[in-house]
């Protein structure tokens, strides 16, 4: 006996090279139109803008507008963005700012403070972290949780933060062990802008929490404007540091990555961020399995052929209650027409199981359990019920 199947010669369920790009030209398009968009508007502003709180750019985050004030008031403003060149300008009457202390390295952190102690000048470093400010300066602290308020009120007696009145100071929260240290706009009692005199000297050195007051958009806001010349303004020279990537003096630091050292400090859950993007992108244009769709091939496969391969899948698989089911099921449609019962109820043990006693003339529990039962526990047990299933279809079939 002989049954045709569904089976090819050779079937692959990998997807071809064709199959591949076909998924995933849409979003390596997508890709590079904005990898392409990001490298012509690069391109465009690289002669004409400049970044976040530089002082001679224009943008709503940049800070022309508190460098020209301050020019207006015979503070001059210069721009270092080199370590070398920012510890050779430091000076009793020069004010320092450092617009992005986080990336700065260790080394570079240590060296900067080794500078500008002592000089008796003025420090002002914008929204210092966790991690740098300790080496900045020592003593103080940042709270790892910012402030949920951008305007503040002052809460002390330093006389620019009087003078100004509220300001948009909310950011990162510090707290120090100074005991003459002036620390003002508190939020939840941690201040976001601390003045800690240098015991050394005549300078000091500013913890700003934000660096809203310096920012183009938001200078004429709140008292940000006059804090923000009050502080900047102290001393007729303000040195202004960017820091780069491009600073040689980052390079050659032992014991760490200087490329790590010099990423934000957010970079990591931006990369996590893209990692699950690219996961969700993946279950999204994954293959996608809907049922079973049966076609005629032309081939042949005898009977005995696709029994022997359902048979060494269930064994792979250790299923022996699915073998046991399917030789129970089909015993049982083979023995109905043999005994005089509809093959519609040959799975009903009040149909079966009482012709089947009239006969042979056995014992009907033993015929329930054998037709019915439970499945093997080992294969041993499904080799002898597949025995006893055949002599008994044998034994009705016999004249």
């Amino acid at each position: 006996m002989t049954t045709e199947a569904t089976l090819p010669p050779t079937t692959s369920v990998s997807p071809t090279a064709r199959q591949v790009w076909t998924r995933t030209r849409g979003i390596a398009l997508a890709l590079a139109v904005l990898i392409a968009g990001a490298l012509a508007i690069a391109v465009i502003r690289s002669d004409t803008k400049h970044g976040a709180l530089d002082p001679r750019s224009a943008d709503p985050q940049g800070s022309r507008a508190v460098a020209e004030l301050l020019g207006d008031r015979g503070v001059s403003t210069r721009v270092v963005t080199s370590l070398d060149e920012a510890r050779a300008a430091i000076a009793p009457d020069t004010t320092l700012l450092v617009a992005a202390p986080d990336l700065l390295t260790k080394r570079q952190q240590s060296a900067l403070h080794s500078a500008t102690s002592g000089s008796g000048g003025r420090t002002l470093l914008i929204a210092p972290g966790v991690w740098s400010v300790e080496r900045l300066v020592p003593g103080v602290l940042a709270d790892p949780a910012k402030s949920l308020d951008s305007t503040l009120q002052p809460d002390c007696d330093l006389p620019a933060a009087r003078r100004a009145g509220a300001a948009d100071t909310g950011g990162i929260r510090y707290t120090t062990t100074h005991l003459m240290a002036k620390a003002c706009y508190p939020s939840e009692r941690l201040a976001t802008l601390l003045l800690v005199p240098d015991p050394s000297g005549d300078g000091d050195t500013v913890v700003l929490g934000a660096p809203h007051i310096l920012t183009n958009d938001r200078l004429d806001e709140q008292g940000n404007a006059s804090l923000a010349l009050q502080l900047l303004g102290s001393r007729p020279h303000l040195i202004w540091y960017l820091p780069s990537l491009s600073d040689s003096t980052a390079a050659g630091e032992e014991g760490e990555s200087d490329l790590f050292d010099l990423l934000p400090s957010g970079w990591l859950w931006g990369t996590l961020q893209l990692f699950v993007a690219a996961a969700l992108a993946a279950l999204w244009r994954a293959r996608r399995l809907g049922p079973l769709v049966p076609e005629k091939l032309p081939v042949a496969i005898r009977a005995s052929e696709t029994v022997e391969g359902r048979a060494r899948l269930y064994r792979k698989a250790n299923a022996r209650d699915r073998a046991a089911a399917a030789l129970r099921s089909t015993t049982r449609t083979r023995l109905a027409p043999l005994v005089g019962v509809p093959v519609a109820q040959a799975h009903a043990p009040e149909a079966l199981l009482p012709a089947l006693s009239t006969h042979l003339h056995g014992d009907g529990q033993s015929l329930h359990t054998l037709l019915f039962g439970p499945p093997p526990n080992d294969d041993a047990a499904l080799i002898s019920l597949a025995d006893q299933l055949d002599a008994l279809e044998s034994e009705v079939r016999r004249p």
